[in-house]
């Protein structure tokens, strides 16, 4: 090929291609400061819905992360499509196109739309709500933020679990902060020569604190005849916010009172009996004398 053509041809692809970039510098310029504003406008949109929503105080905390999320990823896709448009990009075929990409995306990523669905779920069921104390078998902890593809949780010992969606959804969900009220069942074994009725007395006592409800009206009895002690067994009812705090309180003052009241509690015990085996020479007959015996 001639040198002096090819360079021609260079030079002329060169200014050509010069030119179509000078022409379509605006339109990149706009498309840039377009998605940078955009971004920054979706950042600020959703720290503004966060905090209104913090401001209301009948608003379900827990949906106010998906709604800001939603705001969010909303207000993005809007400015894609405008900057799609901006560079002379026909955004019908580009979604038509993000259409079927997507489905293939779906489908390499179930895993991803199954923490959403279930995401769905548990906003829509609402098994429990940010603040909850729960317990899946698996991860426990009180449940800070629910999000669209994962809920964040803090275990009592202070750590940080982010947890799929999905692992909450396809589990027993044991919720211990749902019901404004539980049950203390407190166990105590005295001994079995004591006076029963002075402990039952007793425990009813220190049922009294201002705590524990009245109605239900807490009772005392005979829970078991265990080996080395009579176990009364005390039950109550209190708020679900002061079931901890009541239940030590109860355990370490129920220790101090029966024992003030003259009752033992016994530790357990076990009774072994140990029985000596012969020796040998005891257990197997002597030997005859004389003669044997006619068969």
């Amino acid at each position: 090929m001639d040198p002096v053509k090819l360079s021609a041809e260079a030079t002329t692809f060169v200014t050509k291609f010069a030119l179509w970039g000078l022409s379509l510098l605006p339109s990149l310029l706009a498309a840039a400061v377009l998605l940078a504003g955009g971004w920054w406008i979706a950042g600020r949109a959703e720290r503004g819905v966060v905090r209104l929503l913090n401001g209301q105080s009948r608003f379900d905390p827990t949906l106010r992360g998906v709604i800001s999320s939603l705001v969010r990823y909303a207000i993005l896709i809007l400015v894609v499509i405008a900057v799609l448009g901006q560079l002379g990009i026909q955004t019908t075929s580009v979604l038509a196109a993000l259409g079927a990409a997507g489905l293939a995306i779906g489908l390499a990523l179930q895993g991803t739309l199954s923490n959403i669905a279930a995401g769905v779920m548990l906003l829509w069921l609402r098994p429990f709500k940010v603040g909850d104390y729960i317990d899946t078998g698996t991860v426990a902890g009180t449940v800070k933020e629910v999000g669209l593809f994962a809920s964040e949780l803090h275990t009592w010992e202070g750590v940080f679990l982010f947890v799929p969606n999905s692992e909450l959804w396809n589990k027993r969900i044991v919720n211990y902060s749902r019901l404004p009220t539980r049950l203390l069942d407190l166990q105590f074994g005295v001994g079995y020569g004591d006076d029963l009725a002075k402990g039952r007395e007793v425990l009813l006592q220190l049922a009294g604190d201002p705590r524990v409800h009245r109605h239900p009206a807490p009772e005392v009895f005979v829970h078991q005849l265990a080996d080395s002690a009579v176990v009364l067994a005390l039950r109550a009812w209190t708020s679900t916010a002061d079931y901890w705090p009541v239940r030590r309180a109860l355990t370490e003052r129920g220790k101090a009172a029966l024992e003030a009241a003259g009752l033992t509690l016994p530790p357990p015990q076990r009774q072994v009996l140990v029985y000596a085996e012969p020796d040998a020479s005891e257990r197997m007959p002597a030997p005859r004398s004389g003669p044997m015996p006619p068969p």
